[in-house]
């Protein structure tokens, strides 16, 4: 379970045309396929921005949108922004991992006091603080990632810029310091009632609670198993009772991250003796090399290894040998 806080430099120097059309509608759109991309990979995780701090991924979009008619101007302050972001972090519970992600336009930081001293109290509170640079590498930004354990890099052009964010879409490496405990999670599943039923009410979700564009009374919904409050969609943390709600899916999807699928075996095509036919997509193998899974020994043309390892995460060889499932 991660909470990433992303930073994003509002000062004047967002205004260059570098990448285009400028530095901050380009940084805006990378950062809507970063969102999605990383609830995709981390259903059960938040982000949080100055904005908002929600596991809902169309919310930061939204607001993602709305921020391109942002007013740049003045100077940034890297601790004005590390310190709001450690006072939201540092209460987070020890299991899960407390991560920053600041996009630094700037040369310069405009800070109250010594910014060093905060540096201290980040990596007391084990906060990982990553930087990706618009600009030129600052020393204070090589300082602060490299005493909290994050990364700094400094982009070459909007191809480079994407990749580096995407970097951040995969957790870190837990420590080994890090807190183990029990995590109680509800797994409702989607029920609508039937009209027929005199007892079927429509209601309103929770979600409405805090967003009018969601839908109206409805008859159906995820509802909570602990206090039966309705939700429309999955994951979320129940408002009432503060009970996680998910789906298997999801807790799959975030469960791969720790025991990832091992590299498929590379060998030439005209070494391999077995049948030239993927097991991913039955097609023919005509590629120079065939990718055979270590565990079942079954052969993989190249697409399919890549979908398998970066999508996938598991061997569809192993699930068709080894059926198993999910218990949660």
């Amino acid at each position: 379970m991660r909470h990433l806080y992303v930073v994003v430099d509002g000062s004047r120097t967002m205004e260059d045309q570098d990448l285009k059309p400028n530095r901050l509608t380009c940084t805006l759109k990378l950062l809507e396929y970063f969102v999605e991309e990383y609830f995709d990979q981390n259903p059960i995780s938040q982000v949080s921005t100055t904005m908002q701090e929600t596991g809902n991924s169309k919310k930061h979009i939204t607001a993602l949108k709305k921020a391109v008619d942002m007013n740049c101007q003045g100077e940034p302050s890297l601790y004005n922004s590390l310190n709001l972001a450690m006072q939201t972090l540092k209460h987070m519970p020890g299991h899960t991992s407390r991560e920053v992600l600041i996009v630094f336009s700037s040369l310069t930081t405009c800070d109250p006091t010594n910014i060093y001293d905060l540096i201290k109290c980040l990596k007391a509170v084990k906060i990982r603080v990553s930087i990706i640079g618009l600009s030129a590498e600052v020393r204070v930004c090589t300082v602060l990632a490299r005493e909290t354990g994050g990364t700094y890099h400094v982009i070459l052009d909007e191809c480079h810029y994407k990749e580096l964010l995407m970097h951040h879409v995969s957790p870190p490496p837990a420590s080994s310091s890090s807190e183990c405990s029990l995590i109680r999670m509800g797994f409702p599943q989607h029920t609508i009632a039937s009209l027929s039923d005199q007892d079927a009410k429509p209601s309103f979700s929770m979600a409405q609670l805090e967003n009018n564009s969601e839908p109206g009374l409805t008859l159906g919904g995820y509802f909570c198993p602990q206090c039966r409050a309705k939700y429309s969609e999955l994951p979320v943390e129940c408002k009432i009772c503060g009970l996680t709600l998910v789906s298997a899916p999801h807790l799959a999807r975030s469960y791969h991250h720790l025991f990832p699928l091992d590299a498929f075996q590379e060998m030439p095509l005209e070494e391999y003796q077995g049948e030239r036919y993927c097991q991913g997509c039955h097609g023919e193998i005509k590629d120079q090399n065939v990718y055979i899974c270590k565990v079942c020994q079954n052969a993989f043309c190249v697409e399919c290894d890549v979908f398998v390892h970066d999508s996938l995460h598991c061997c569809p060889g192993c699930i068709h040998e080894h059926p198993a499932p999910i218990s949660v």
